[in-house]
């Protein structure tokens, strides 16, 4: 089935209504037994996009690296802002989301009038002016941007952390559950990166004692968990 490219419509409407600069917001690393979880802010304006520009789920590695540096030329602005595992264990992974999210705003070059957020709960609220849209990293332009731009830098990212915990296998798994990974925490445990709080620690009777009491208040987590996680990181734009 064809994909079909992402458009401006959105965004146009919130012009419409007012809103001048519209900034498009996506989260990476929700769903992951390890390292941060990501949100990356994309300023596109109205101009047509790259080529194959959507979701960065529906892109091959190749093709999100060879994008994400056209993208990031392209962008009128962009930003990436991070909760690490431990604020996600401290937090819990809706206010974590929304600390990753305050920290891409406020590193933005401009103050936006508006926001689209990808997905249908609005983490982020006030005081900015929120547009939540069901499939947006697909459907929106600048979510679209955000959201391989996100994903290109949080996978560098856990592959550079990956060099010191190599039996993790960061490198291909980012982080995110598979086999190697699960053979590396029962065998070795989990790493200063991994969150503590999740639910795979119940899978793994060895290590089961670390695992942190769920924060409540800032909401549940995400696939694969069992509550939040994540430290801090730099910020970039």
């Amino acid at each position: 089935m064809p994909i079909v490219p992402p458009t401006h419509s959105v965004e146009r409407s919130l012009r419409r209504a007012g809103a001048k600069i519209v900034v498009g917001l996506d989260e990476v690393g929700r769903g992951a037994w390890a390292g941060p979880v990501t949100v990356g802010a994309a300023v596109t304006g109205l101009r047509k996009p790259p080529e194959g520009l959507t979701d960065s789920k529906l892109l091959t590695v190749l093709r999100r690296e060879a994008l994400a540096p056209v993208l990031a030329d392209w962008v009128t602005a962009y930003a990436l802002g991070h909760a690490s595992a431990l604020e996600c264990d401290e937090l819990g992974m809706t206010a974590a989301l929304r600390l990753a999210a305050v920290r891409a705003l406020e590193a933005l070059p401009v103050e936006p009038d508006a926001v689209i957020l990808d997905g249908k709960h609005d983490y982020l609220g006030g005081p900015w002016r929120v547009r939540t849209v069901i499939k947006g990293d697909q459907s929106c332009i600048c979510v679209s941007a955000a959201s391989v731009l996100a994903k290109v830098h949080r996978d560098g990212l856990m592959a550079e952390l990956g060099e010191e915990h190599l039996e993790y296998g960061f490198a291909d798994n980012a982080g995110y559950p598979s086999p190697v990974h699960r053979a590396a925490l029962e065998e070795y445990g989990p790493t200063g990166q991994h969150r503590l709080s999740w639910a795979y620690l119940d899978g793994l009777p060895k290590w089961r004692h670390l695992k942190r009491e769920r924060a409540m208040a800032g909401g549940a987590g995400g696939p694969g968990a069992a509550g939040p996680a994540d430290e801090q990181l730099t910020l970039g734009f």
